[in-house]
């Protein structure tokens, strides 16, 4: 074979076709594609939606519009509503007081009363006994607080929708509105409420301070948002701590107490940083209804209550169940100050009697110290409930009141009815206007004495008739229907025989008799005809008890006073002047004053006297019963050588008595008063003078039917040996 001699390498398959040709020849070479040009992405189409599927989703299609509509608009608005309470409760935050500024905001001051020996007896007004807070006081309390009122209290942020549900829910299911009953209030809430939303009292915008806090308490879905804003806002400027520590002392729990600290000194005697879980529990548990569940008004009821807030306590791990078990087997009872609730007629009195500015109206905490004397106050108490349970038909309505006091006019004692635990009552001893009866014939016999006529002086007891201009003849008779001609004016005051009173009062003339009668300080429109003799006219027990007082201290009228010093709590300076005793001026002489108490020692002590049932043995005692027209007014008012009790008895509606005479009841009443109050103590005699028995000639007879008798010796011999018999005891 030709070839121009180089080699050339063999031809290889592999090399010829590419592999996977199949052994095939390629085809010509292609040139390369240019890269194509990149193509902006598609926008995709919003996706279609849904066609409804079958008749069910064609029902279903206007629903779900209208809740895709609703969502649009709710969460839009939501935000919205949440910026404007946001900025509202951060309005009110920067708008807060200090804390200090809002513990003690009470439009009254406090009045503490004390007794003549200077211990506490009863309060009056808004009392607050200082700033409490959370590391200062009790612990117990503290817990007691929180687990009743809101156990979330320091978990949520000033609301509790939980709560709120919850509460709407127990509302509705027992029957009332959704806001009524349960509030699910958290002690924030409360605590916003308590500051009124931060609305200040202003006495020219309310009528009172009770109707501004009745118009803060008003729940309306406006004042609930309010309220739930406000108390964001109190979360934002205070502390947990500091909320519950405005909360402690704001709180009303009942007998005028604002606050715990105010409250555990009036309930238990003791600071808030002293009680017990037992007293903690009983405190806690006023806050629902603080003048129902008060102790004071009922312990029993307190009690039970309490037992409850130590079960609340135990349950969230306040207490462990040995505790609560020892609380709930011991618990809280009142000290022995409170237990008493003695005086409070007195103490009203008092707060009526007093200066306004220190006492009604007290915007400054005062203290003030009076007449009172415990003893004695328990005593007449006792007395008035012991014969009304012994001696009167269960179920009566009949009342009665009892005054003691002294020579000078200081009471000592006062009991306004038969409720003696009431507060702010009808008071029968200072407010009821009764006519007196007999009980005002003491005062026709002063004038007589006064005018130099001899007690031993005869009157004519007999039918007696008096002429009235316009009216049918006026013919009185005596209680015992008798008549008994002549007697002298001794027996005519102890037997209380009507008819002798009159012709004395009209011998020595009316106006004397009324100008006596209103010296001792019966005021008022005193009867203008001879029935003033027999008391037709009225007055209060206070002011005949002062009357016959005026007699004890020898003819000087006296003021029935309570209180003896006055002075704001922390400044030892008194604001009271030294008063006069209660004495005022002299309106019948020392003598006549002395020889008339003598005569009414006959109504105790003599044959056929009318007070015999007031007798003590070992005592002098003088007295006047009183009883008027169809018995509707009892009354007996005496006196030792110390005191002088008047006991008043009758019905409210003026009823007629069933009976009662001022003899009867009345003067058991009295007796039984005056035995406990001179227990123990040495007799003192009565100031009086006996009179000489006049000589025995000579006939003397008035025109008013009185007459000096000396021939009627063997009437007058009776009197003398009794009287001497008296002044040798």
């Amino acid at each position: 074979m030709s070839g121009n001699g180089k080699k050339r390498s063999p031809l290889v398959a592999e090399r010829r076709y590419p592999a996977g040709n199949g052994g095939k020849k390629p085809g010509p070479k292609k040139k390369a594609a240019k890269p194509a040009a990149r193509k902006a992405p598609r926008r995709k189409a919003a996706p279609k939606p849904a066609r409804p599927k079958g008749l069910l989703g064609w029902i279903l299609l206007p629903f779900r519009w209208i809740l895709r509509l609703v969502w649009a608009f709710s969460w839009r608005i939501g935000l919205i509503t949440a910026l404007i309470i946001a900025g509202f409760s951060f309005y009110f935050a920067a708008q807060m007081p200090a804390i200090t500024d809002l513990v003690d905001q009470r439009t009254r001051g406090s009045v503490t009363m004390t007794d003549l020996t200077g211990e506490v007896f009863a309060w009056r007004g808004d009392q607050f006994g200082g700033m409490i807070t959370t590391d200062t006081i009790s612990p117990h309390l503290r817990n007691a607080v929180v687990a009743t009122e809101d156990k979330r209290f320091y978990r949520h942020l000033g609301i509790s929708p939980r709560g709120i549900a919850s509460a709407i829910r127990i509302n509705l299911r027992e029957g009332r509105g959704p806001l009524s009953g349960h509030g699910g209030s958290t002690i924030t809430q409360q605590t916003a409420k308590l500051l009124c939303l931060g609305v200040p009292y202003d006495q020219n915008a309310w009528e009172s301070e009770a109707a501004y806090e009745r118009d803060c308490r008003r729940t309306t879905l406006w004042r609930k948002a309010r309220e739930a804003v406000y108390a964001l806002g109190m979360e934002i400027a205070y502390t947990k701590d500091e909320i519950l520590t405005i909360y402690l002392n704001r709180s009303y729990l009942g007998a005028g107490s604002r606050g715990f600290e105010a409250a555990a000194q009036r309930y238990f005697g003791v600071s808030a940083n002293q009680v017990n879980p037992a007293q903690a529990a009983m405190l806690a548990g006023l806050l629902t209804a603080p003048s129902t569940n008060a102790p004071t008004r009922n312990l029993e009821r307190a009690q039970n209550r309490a037992a409850l807030v130590l079960g609340l306590m135990e349950d969230q791990g306040y207490l462990t169940a040995s505790q609560a078990d020892d609380a709930r087997a011991n618990p809280a009872t009142l000290s022995e100050q409170a237990a008493q609730q003695s005086g409070g007629f007195f103490a009203d009195w008092v707060m009526e009697s007093g200066p306004e500015f220190f006492t009604r109206d007290t915007t400054e905490d005062v203290i003030i110290r009076t007449t009172l004397d415990q003893d004695i106050q328990k005593a007449a108490e006792e007395a008035l409930l012991t014969v009304f349970d012994r001696d009167v038909r269960e179920g009566s309505e009949a009342q009665a009141a009892i005054v003691v006091m002294s020579a000078d006019g200081a009471v000592r004692a006062m009991v306004g009815g038969r409720n003696i635990s009431a507060t702010g009552a009808f008071n029968r001893a200072t407010q009821a206007l009764r006519q007196t009866g007999s009980a005002f014939k003491p005062f026709i016999y002063a004038t007589a004495l006064d005018l130099d006529m001899s007690p031993y002086a005869l009157i004519e007891d007999a039918p007696t008739c008096w002429q009235r201009r316009g009216s049918p003849e006026w013919c009185p008779q005596n209680y015992d229907r008798q008549f008994k001609g002549p007697v002298t004016m001794i027996q005519a005051l102890a037997e209380s025989r009507n008819i002798p009173a009159i012709l004395l009062s009209e011998d020595v003339g009316r106006e004397y008799v009324r100008n006596v009668a209103n010296g001792f300080g019966l005021q008022g429109d005193l009867a203008a005809g001879p029935a003033l003799a027999l008391g037709v006219s009225e007055s209060t027990l206070l002011n005949m008890t002062s009357a016959y007082a005026g007699i004890l201290n020898g003819g000087s009228a006296v003021e029935p006073y309570g209180l003896t010093d006055l002075r704001i709590q922390g400044d030892p300076e008194s604001l009271m002047d030294a008063q006069d005793a209660g004495i005022r001026e002299r309106i019948i002489r020392t003598d006549a004053a002395r020889q008339l108490t003598w005569m009414m020692t006959k109504v105790v002590e003599g044959e056929g006297g009318t007070g015999g049932r007031a007798r003590i043995d070992g005592w002098q005692i003088a007295g006047k019963s009183g009883t008027t027209n169809s018995s509707r007014d009892a009354w007996f008012i005496g006196f030792t050588g110390d005191y002088v009790t008047g006991v008043w008895m009758g019905y409210d509606d003026n009823r007629p008595l069933s009976g009662v005479t001022g003899g009867g009841l009345p003067a058991t009443i009295w007796r039984e008063t005056m035995v406990h109050v001179l227990d123990g103590k040495q007799p003192t005699p009565l100031p009086m003078t006996i009179p000489q028995a006049p000589p025995s000639t000579g006939v003397l007879e008035s025109s008013g039917g009185v007459i000096a008798d000396g021939a009627i010796l063997n009437l007058l011999e009776n009197i003398i040996s009794e009287s001497d018999a008296l002044a040798r005891q």
